[in-house]
């Protein structure tokens, strides 16, 4: 049996039908809506791919109505386009939805950044600045490992998220986790080089001990910058 059929018995095995839950109580649409964004992330489905749902379904091993409510919302959420009787078509990032998606998160990321600098957990900055400082001796020691690679994901959702929670707003956490996607599928194809992993861990490192010595100011033209910077990188791509 293929892995695809695997995938799909074992989802047969639990006896779910749509609206049910697996397991783990996370409802099948759910589970189907990670799975086509990490069909993307891994490149199983190549960004701009032109696919019908019975491809999605060999491809990922999800059953039919779980992968048609989820396809639904990230239509909704600007990922896919579904064309009836036709297929369905992917986003295939440009240089428009990079401009697009890192001027809207420097919008609700710079608030972010003065709301953190304001009222955040100094202790979790100063962690953070330790964290970043020992990455980056490691990549200067050992060069740019995958597992450097990985580290620097968790950095950087540690300091990002960190911003967002903070701000105790579900509608602004909803949107930066649309717009995170966006960065993702953006970044597919970008090669990190130690250089720029050196770079980017600088930048964060600047924003973060703008929150320790809890100054908005500093910490807003610091994320802004950040933002600048990495666009310019991203805009190399295209």
């Amino acid at each position: 049996m293929t892995e695809g059929g695997k995938r799909q018995a074992a989802f047969d095995a639990e006896g779910t039908v749509a609206g049910e839950r697996p397991a783990n109580g996370e409802r099948l649409s759910d589970v189907a809506y990670k799975a086509i964004l990490q069909g993307l992330f891994d490149q199983k489905v190549p960004a701009g791919a032109f696919v019908s749902q019975n491809d999605l379904v060999r491809l990922l091993g999800i059953p039919v109505q779980p992968l048609r409510d989820a396809l639904r919302v990230l239509e909704a959420e600007g990922v896919l386009t579904i064309h009836p009787r036709s297929g369905i078509q992917f986003l295939k990032p440009d240089l428009e939805l990079a401009r697009s998606t890192y001027q809207f998160r420097s919008i609700i990321e710079r608030a972010a950044a003065r709301r953190y600098a304001e009222t955040g957990d100094a202790e979790m900055a100063r962690k953070l600045i330790a964290d970043h400082k020992a990455l980056m001796t490691r990549i200067e020691t050992e060069g740019l490992s995958a597992g450097a690679l990985d580290q620097l994901e968790v950095l950087e959702v540690g300091l990002h998220g960190s911003m967002i929670a903070n701000m105790r707003n579900p509608l602004i956490e909803n949107t930066a986790r649309r717009l995170k996607n966006y960065v993702t599928l953006i970044r597919l194809d970008r090669l990190v080089t130690a250089p720029l992993a050196l770079r980017t861990l600088g930048e964060h490192i600047e924003i973060l001990e703008a929150f320790a010595a809890r100054d908005p100011d500093r910490a807003e033209a610091a994320i802004a910058a950040h933002f600048q910077a990495a666009l310019q990188r991203i805009l190399g791509m295209f």
